[in-house]
């Protein structure tokens, strides 16, 4: 009986909605992960009809310049993937996946909801404002405070609820299964083409209407899409796989470095039977972790002293006096993953330039076809277009491609992706700074022929196409990488932790680009009468300096992460059937 109960349950801790282990044949899989794919495209459609035409929103009905512009959306989707650490947070420790996405979500909605209202009965006055050839009034104190609240409860809602969705749809698979383990590597670049998908809507349809003026009406469909996506995420509910949250991680992390502060003066001898690990195949909630070398320091958190041995077996002994071996590796995993993220951060830099300075210079070049006018903000649809081509071409040509002629399971290693995805964001900046030079060179002959001519050139805006294909092959080689790689190494108890450790990056990425704006803003103007390499009339500066300082930054930071990812060494599980490479060579990028 007990064999048979084995086979139809999943292996891996998982519950249902009543408490009771998941049924593999009635519970997750690709049922519910389509579930959560489908709500991950319409939060998504939700999101970026507010954040792709945001820098617009704030220069034509807000009335702020172009650098005042670029900065507030840097903050604002900084924001929101900062509070993708309070999400992770309160799903891994007290609240559990499933609640924590729910709660996010409403609040998401409400956000939405107060954003149409506010800009339909405030912001929009005159009737008809907020399009390229009407800009909007200015606003009151009181009427901008609430468009901000609204904008960043879209910030709070949906910042939560990014890595706690992503981790949750990881979990509808059960990593002791063959298939189901198979399934659950394939999910994230499901899950961030469902992304992609649902942002081209917005990126086309909805991003034209906004173009034209026609602000409360994408924002009322955003709201629509979230509430749609909240509806269909609840339908699955009876049909989800649950993992029980952990607690706080902070108290056990805490006691790591407490107790080995402890026995710092305390000589240790080598074999892993001096150090303390439960018998339980489970630890902290989660599977055991093998016993690693490196920051030997924290290994004597777990190492038995004849005082330790003395309370074990008086049943008197403090985890602030000794650790498990589990505990210890938790500690020394998130430490490894610090130097990788950090790497990452700079990507997000280049990245964040396709929701504001890309757009601002779109929008200073030839943007008609006959009669037809392209919004600027509708050229991300080819990073779009990229993206899923480019997942296409990883998971079915060159993966397996790779994979064959190294003779080993995995392709490309999750590293060596991150990798690929800083070189070709690299090349982006490079495209975007020598289509920057050729616009200036058309403008500025033109400027001499026609005094009428002032703000825009006649280069056509689809020279932009290279660029932001070359963000969207980068992203699929970095961002899929990132959510596959923290999701696997994270700890069981920190999954959505890990998680938003890529929604994090984003976040300080954006952060960055506002500060590196801010930083060359000064110095390039010091001199009086200097506008810039980012003034208010394009025309005037020099953004292709800007884009190539980014080129330049961006390889200095891929030096440093060759040397981390040479560095770092891929965490091994106890009881898991996936093959987690040991070797430094695996990592080389």
């Amino acid at each position: 009986m007990v064999n048979k109960e084995l086979e139809v349950c999943t292996l891996d801790g998982s519950i249902d909605s009543h408490g009771h282990p998941a049924v593999r044949e009635r519970t997750g899989t690709w049922f519910a992960g389509i579930l959560i794919l489908v709500n991950q495209g319409l939060a998504t459609l939700a999101f970026f009809g507010v954040g792709v035409n945001l820098v617009l929103f704030l220069t034509r009905v807000m009335g702020q310049d172009n650098a005042d512009a670029a900065n507030n959306v840097s903050k604002w989707t900084g924001t929101v993937y900062i509070f993708s650490l309070l999400g992770a947070f309160l799903s891994d420790s007290y609240w559990g996946r499933y609640i924590t996405c729910a709660i996010f979500q409403v609040i998401f909605v409400v956000g939405l909801v107060a954003l149409s209202l506010t800009s339909y009965i405030f912001l929009l006055k005159p009737n008809g404002c907020g399009s390229k050839e009407l800009p909007c009034g200015t606003h009151s104190s009181y009427e901008t405070t609430l468009f901000y609240v609204s904008i960043y409860l879209v910030a709070l809602g949906n910042g939560g609820y990014q890595p706690t969705i992503a981790t949750f749809g990881a979990d509808q698979f059960d990593e002791s299964d063959p298939s189901e383990q198979h399934s659950k590597i394939a999910f994230f670049s499901y899950f961030y083409l469902a992304l992609n998908i649902g942002s081209l809507f917005s990126n086309t349809i909805l991003d034209y209407f906004e173009d034209d003026g026609l602000w409360t009406l994408g924002f009322c469909v955003s709201a629509g899409s979230a509430a749609l996506a909240l509806v269909l995420f609840l339908c699955g509910t009876s049909k989800y796989r649950y993992f029980k949250p952990v607690g706080n991680p902070l108290p056990r992390f805490c006691q790591v470095f407490v107790a080995a502060i402890r026995k710092w003066k305390v000589q240790m001898f080598d074999g892993e039977d001096k150090l303390h690990e439960v018998e339980d195949c489970l630890s902290n909630g989660g599977r055991k972790m093998y016993h690693t070398q490196g920051f030997r320091f924290l290994d004597k958190a777990a190492f038995i002293t004849p005082k330790d041995l003395k309370q074990m077996e008086e049943n008197k002994c403090s985890p602030w006096f000794l650790s498990t071996v589990t505990q210890v590796e938790e500690v020394k995993c998130i430490l490894r993953l610090l130097p990788i993220w950090l790497c990452t951060i700079l990507f997000s830099v280049v990245f964040s330039q396709m929701a504001s300075l890309f757009v601002e210079q779109g929008a200073a070049m030839e943007t008609k076809i006959s009669t037809f006018h392209i919004p600027p903000a509708s050229m991300s649809s080819f990073d779009i277009l990229s993206v899923v081509s480019f997942i296409f071409i990883y998971r079915r040509i060159l993966d397996p491609l790779v994979a064959r002629f190294t003779k080993k399971s995995k392709g490309i290693t999750e590293l060596q992706r991150m990798g690929i995805g800083l070189v070709l964001a690299i090349i982006a900046m490079v495209s975007a700074g020598l289509v920057e030079i050729f616009r200036l060179k058309y403008a500025i002959k033109e400027e001499k022929n026609c005094s009428h001519c002032e703000g825009t050139s006649s280069l056509s805006i689809f020279w932009q196409v290279p660029q932001y294909v070359l963000i969207g092959a980068s992203e699929v080689f970095m961002y899929v990488g990132q959510l596959e790689f923290f999701n696997s190494q994270a700890p069981d108890g920190l999954k959505s932790f890990g998680s938003a450790l890529c929604m994090t990056s984003i976040s300080l990425g954006n952060y960055v680009s506002s500060l590196l704006v801010a930083i060359v803003m000064k110095i390039s103007t010091r001199n009086e009468g200097m506008l810039g390499w980012i003034p208010g009339n394009l025309n005037m500066g020099h953004l292709d300096r800007f884009y190539f300082l980014l080129a330049a930054l961006t390889a200095a930071d891929l030096l440093v992460y060759i040397a981390m990812a040479r560095w770092y060494k891929y965490v091994k599980f106890h009881g898991n059937n996936i093959e987690q490479g040991n070797n430094i060579e695996e990592n080389v990028v």
